[in-house]
């Protein structure tokens, strides 16, 4: 493409706005992601023995092993979300600045 076209993009307010949204979703994934685990990681540190409780009286497994295993399946469904929303919504915002650029 040429500078003609970056800038015809550059200056679309769908652009603007398709920045804006895109790193608001990606930032708030991400807040939830980070927060989950490092609170995991918190309750491991100061307080290990919430983790250490068996799931049920006489089980060797400890509640911490399904929370971990949760926190691991948040990962990849924020992830999923993520990519859904940027292959529908993200990509055809993107697909019709560019084409309009272009033009």
């Amino acid at each position: 493409m040429s500078e003609h076209i970056y800038e015809r993009i550059k200056k679309d307010p769908r652009f603007s706005d398709l920045q804006k949204r895109r790193g608001r979703f990606a930032l708030i994934l991400s807040i939830l992601v980070l927060t989950v685990y490092y609170g995991f990681i918190m309750v491991v540190a100061f307080a290990p023995e919430k983790l250490a409780t068996p799931l049920a009286e006489g089980m060797t497994t400890s509640i911490g092993i399904p929370i971990g295993a949760a926190i691991i399946i948040l990962a990849w469904l924020s992830t999923g979300i993520y990519v859904r929303r940027a292959n529908s919504e993200f990509d055809s915002l993107n697909k019709q600045i560019v084409e309009d650029a272009s033009k």
